[in-house]
């Protein structure tokens, strides 16, 4: 079935939409197709009771004009209701009822009296005559994109049998059990999701996108005395139902036992400012929070970003690369098109120390003169995108190991797994929560410690980065941003040494 089947739409149609949506003397429309089935299992107690199943199906139609952007939406692809939301858009992008909606943007058609769909303002957008975004004639005939595939899909998930993944949930709870007396409680989640998407443009542009996602979490709670612990662990990619295998729980398994006597020794150590060593992997997330939104575009050319001016300039040492990909195989962070039809890509962010890109939409891309970054995202059809992270990340650098980072600082902390964080990104500010790590003693590894919060700046941070070792890891946990919608991401980093940060301790 193709995807214009799969809607119930004909190219023709999607081309009168268009015309629609521009009727009211619009710049430009897109429109956004949109049928996901999701599908979880939760065990608890080595019990599968529970599970869920629903989809989520309609289209998105986008209209803007000079500085002002209309979005509505359908949960239906009728044409007649489709020909409502375009005309919608149309007059809120045009302004003609753009006020009155203010107040309400993120309401579904089921929140009204009637089939119609409920337009919802996006607010104004940054256009500005030299970034103008640029069209051609809306009757003008599709041309279809052709791609890559960054995704793996051997076994479609509605291939599978969902009650035979009930006995692989059964497997991580035993194998966790087995390895650690400890263990008090186990929960395991399974949640895969299937995508397809279509979207049109007034370029002309025709494109499709066949998206699978599987994920696996797991949390564990162990009993030592009385005192408790957990520690959750996740892997989620950008694959079909081969991803349930012997390998995925190995690692799992292992990992959740993981460093747990540690953490039952573990004590909140003295706070102050020190160097800080973070492990590869999974410290990502700090990067991703504290230096990738504030080099999204929308922040920088509304002039919120702490880095709105600092394009082309040296903003670490020279040698530290910072990217943004789209292209890494079978990440949760892949996109072979991002979702305003634009390929996807690796964007450097930071090359040899400086600035050198941000994060673009459409939009922010015709409002700087540049082209799109495949980085224009949307929590579903209700949404307008905005720029958003795909698999962010710093690439190797020279300075060896992890051991030789820890071993050049006298007095630091090395730390391995962030919580939760907050980041002001007008100032750069951020303050992150640590789970686990330990304390470095000139040279060495000592107290394993806890409860502690790291504070900084990211402009200083990235300048204060005196060492960044050659074991790049991507995280291939459940990262999901939470940017005004919900987008799954990646994140990753090799061992990097910061020369001073605030560490919140006794």
């Amino acid at each position: 079935m193709s995807h214009c089947e799969r809607f119930g739409i004909t190219e023709e149609q999607l081309r009168a939409l268009v015309a629609e949506g521009l009727s009211a003397g619009g710049d430009w429309c897109d429109l956004y197709f949109e049928d996901t089935s999701y599908h979880d299992l939760l065990l608890r107690d080595g019990v599968v009771g529970s599970g869920g199943y629903h989809v989520d199906f309609g289209c998105g139609v986008r209209v803007l004009k000079g500085e002002k952007t209309g979005y509505a939406y359908a949960e239906s692809t009728d044409f007649a209701s489709l020909r409502a939301a375009a005309r919608a858009a149309g007059s809120i992008a045009n302004a003609a009822i753009a006020a009155p909606l203010r107040g309400s943007p993120g309401l579904k058609t089921s929140d009204c009296v009637g089939p119609l769909p409920l337009p919802s303002a996006a607010g104004p957008s940054l256009l500005r005559s030299r970034g103008r975004l640029r069209f051609s004639d809306p009757t003008a005939a599709s041309t279809p994109h052709a791609m890559a595939s960054f995704y793996s899909e051997l076994t479609p998930w509605e291939d599978a049998e969902v009650a035979g993944f009930v006995p692989f949930l059964q497997r991580i709870e035993g194998g966790i059990r087995a390895r650690d007396s400890r263990v008090l409680k186990v929960v395991a989640v399974l949640s895969y999701s299937v995508s397809d998407i279509l979207m049109y443009n007034s370029l002309g542009e025709l494109t499709a996108d066949h998206r699978p996602l599987g994920s696996l979490s797991v949390q564990v709670i162990f009993r030592q005395g009385n005192r408790t612990e957990n520690n959750t662990v996740s892997r989620s990619l950008r694959m079909g139902a081969e991803m349930i295998s012997d390998a995925v729980l190995e690692d799992l398994v292992s990992r959740a036992v993981a460093g747990m006597d540690a953490r039952f020794e573990a004590r909140r150590p003295k706070g102050g400012q020190m160097s800080v060593v973070m492990g590869a992997g999974a410290s990502g997330i700090l990067l991703h929070e504290a230096m990738g939104h504030a080099f999204e575009a929308d922040f920088n050319r509304k002039g919120q970003s702490i880095f709105s001016d600092k394009m082309g300039k040296q903003i670490c040492r020279p040698g530290i690369n910072i990217l943004d990909d789209g292209t890494l195989p079978a990440s949760r962070g892949a996109l072979n098109v991002d979702d305003e039809g634009v390929p996807g890509q690796k964007t450097y962010m930071v090359t040899d120390g400086r600035l050198t890109s941000y994060l673009h939409d459409r939009i922010s891309a015709a409002w700087y003169g540049v082209a799109p970054t495949g980085n224009g995202r949307r929590e579903s059809f209700r949404y307008n995108p905005i720029p958003r992270m795909r698999a962010t990340y710093m690439e190797s650098g020279p300075d060896g190991t992890r051991e030789d980072l820890i071993a050049s600082v006298r007095k630091g902390i090395y730390v391995d797994q962030f919580a939760n964080g907050q980041v002001k990104i007008g100032e750069g500010d951020f303050t992150f929560f640590v789970k686990s790590g330990f304390l470095i003693e000139k040279g060495r590894l000592t107290m394993p410690i806890k409860d502690i919060n790291i504070i900084g700046n990211g402009p200083q941070a990235l300048a204060d980065i005196q060492g960044v070792a050659g074991d790049l890891k991507i995280d291939e946990g459940t990262w999901t941003c939470g940017k005004e919608q919900s987008a799954a991401v990646s994140c990753g980093i090799p061992s990097v040494l910061i020369g001073r940060l605030t560490v919140g301790g006794e």
